[in-house]
């Protein structure tokens, strides 16, 4: 492994990882990193533990933010942000509020549909984390309802489903906008996994202030790599990468420090971060 090898896209319980924050820090050690990015969803619970047990390894503070565009979902990363900042916390609150009024729903449809969950087993799945939808998947699982978790997205809790609730999501401007005004840097990430919307949006969230693509990530086969190497020339942004690592436990996830990227790049976000 290179020696300045760098992960930017990584899960921790905070969210919808298998390990704890002190635990991703050390793994990422163990594997030769010289930096990880944690990158929870809504969440920025995960830094300061992280943070705590960097050692030798660089800790970047981060999240990802999930957005909608026409019905459509797109996340944004944010890098080297200030997680104590007031609007970005009151944001973050808020997400959270809305996500536990989510969960009762989808229980609430689950029950009319035979399955019987409740809010306990939930939040058992859920550890430290805010319950979610990752979470009530797991849960089926573990009371037998469901052989797996891709399973329980794909006949119950997926988007068209019938125990589906829409999310309380930002537009992927308004996310740019809430990644730079706590001062960090914001990137679109995995755009191959929405090719068309990425290609719509990137000219508009360059003008709102986007810092970066991410050009390598598992998923993406290397038309897709190139694409977004050349999308990153053209408008002058970092191209970042990562794993998306949530857990070694967790189906096709690939390995933490897959997909990762140069210090440089580390660097080219914190010179862009709250630019």
């Amino acid at each position: 492994m290179p020696p300045d090898l760098c992960d930017l896209h990584v899960h921790t319980t905070a969210s919808d990882g298998i390990y704890p924050p002190e635990r991703v820090v050390a793994e990422a050690a163990a594997a030769g990193l010289s930096a990880v990015a944690v990158t929870d969803h809504d969440t920025i619970a995960g830094i300061e533990p992280a943070l705590s047990a960097a050692g030798s390894v660089l800790v970047v503070p981060g999240l990802e933010l999930g957005t909608i565009h026409r019905g459509a979902e797109l996340h944004i990363l944010g890098y080297w942000l200030d997680w104590r900042h007031p609007a970005l916390n009151g944001e973050l609150e808020r997400l959270v509020a809305a996500r536990a009024r989510r969960t009762a729903l989808m229980l609430e449809r689950l029950r009319e549909l035979g399955f019987p969950l409740t809010e306990a087993e939930v939040a058992r799945q859920a550890g430290d984390a805010p319950p979610g939808r990752p979470h009530v998947a797991a849960a089926l699982v573990a009371q037998g309802y469901v052989k797996d978790v891709d399973r329980a997205f794909r006949e119950l809790l997926g988007q068209g489903r019938p125990a589906y609730v829409p999310r309380l999501r930002h537009s992927p401007e308004e996310a740019v906008d809430l990644i730079r005004a706590a001062g960090g840097a914001a990137v679109l990430a995995h755009p191959g996994l929405y090719p068309a919307a990425a290609a719509e949006l990137l000219p508009r969230l360059v003008a709102t202030g986007l810092a970066g693509v991410e050009a390598h990530y598992p998923a993406h086969d290397p038309g897709t790599e190139a694409w977004a190497l050349e999308q990153c020339r053209r408008f002058g942004l970092v191209a970042t990468g990562g794993s998306d690592f949530h857990g070694p436990s967790r189906h096709g996830d690939a390995a933490l420090g897959s997909c990762g990227v140069p210090a440089a790049a580390v660097a080219g976000l914190r010179q862009r971060a709250g630019g």
